[in-house]
C-alpha cells in the first residue's frame, strides 16, 4: 500500500461522516432539520418535505443546490437554520489528529457544508489546528461535490497537482470525479452512503476506520 502512495503531496478529507463516525448519528440532526426547513418552505407534509428533500440530493449533489436552483434559496440562511445543532455526541480523536499531524504535505478540508460547522465539528473532535484550510461550499460557489468543476476548483484555488491528492470521502460517487481528474481516492465505507451504485471502479482504497487506515499506513513508513 505505502508504495501506492509515495506520490502523494495533498491530503483532502470530507468532513461528515469521514473524520467521524457514521455510528455518531450527528448528520441525522442536519438531515431532519433539512426535511423540516423543506416542510416549512414549501407547506407541506413530512414525506412530501423528504421526498423533494432526496430528490434534490441525488439528482443536484445536495439539496441545497436544488432549493438555490429552483428556488432562489438564500445559502447562508438555509445552511444557518439545517447547522443549527448539537455536538455533544463527538468525542475528541487524540490518534485521528496525531494521524493526520505525521501526514506528509498538505492537509485540507474538501466539503459541501459551511466553515463555521466545519470549525465547530473540529473543535469537537480535537482537529482544529490539524488543517491548512476549509474549503467549503460557500468557496466552491455553491456547485458542490460530486459535480467535477468542485474538484477543479479546489485544484486551482490551492495550486495542487490532481495528481499528487489523495481524497477520503464516505460517499463513493463522490470519488469519481476526484479518480477522473487524477486524485488516488478513499472510501470510508462506514455505512453512511445511501442507495447508490455498486460499482466502485473507482475507489482506490475503502476503510471502515479512517484512524486506522492512517495509522496503519504510517505505520509501513
Amino acid at each position: 500500500m505505502l508504495a501506492r502512495l509515495a506520490h502523494i503531496r495533498n491530503w483532502l478529507f470530507d468532513l461528515d461522516n469521514t473524520l467521524y463516525p457514521h455510528g455518531a448519528r450527528l448528520f441525522v440532526q442536519v438531515d431532519r432539520r433539512i426535511t423540516g426547513y423543506i416542510a416549512r418552505f414549501f407547506d407541506v407534509d413530512h414525506d412530501e418535505a423528504y421526498r423533494i428533500q432526496k430528490n434534490y440530493f441525488h439528482t443536484r449533489g445536495t439539496t441545497l443546490a436544488g432549493l438555490m436552483a429552483e428556488h432562489g434559496v438564500d445559502p447562508h440562511e438555509y445552511l444557518a437554520d439545517v447547522h443549527d445543532i448539537e455536538m455533544d455526541m463527538l468525542e475528541e480523536n487524540a490518534p485521528l489528529a496525531a494521524a493526520i499531524a505525521k501526514l506528509p504535505g498538505r492537509k485540507l478540508i474538501f466539503t459541501n457544508a459551511d466553515e463555521a460547522y466545519a470549525r465547530r465539528i473540529l473543535a469537537q473532535l480535537g482537529l482544529g489546528d490539524s488543517f491548512e484550510a476549509i474549503h467549503d461550499v460557500h468557496a466552491l460557489d455553491y456547485r458542490p461535490k460530486p459535480e467535477p468543476s468542485a474538484y477543479r476548483h479546489i485544484c486551482d484555488a490551492y495550486g495542487l497537482d490532481p495528481t499528487e491528492c489523495l481524497f477520503a470521502d464516505d460517499m463513493a460517487r463522490n470519488l469519481k470525479p476526484a479518480k477522473d481528474l487524477g486524485m488516488t481516492t478513499l472510501w470510508v465505507d462506514n455505512g453512511s452512503e445511501q442507495a447508490e451504485s455498486a460499482e466502485r471502479d473507482h475507489v482506490d482504497f475503502a476503510t471502515r476506520d479512517i484512524t486506522h487506515w492512517l495509522h496503519e499506513i504510517l505505520e509501513e513508513a
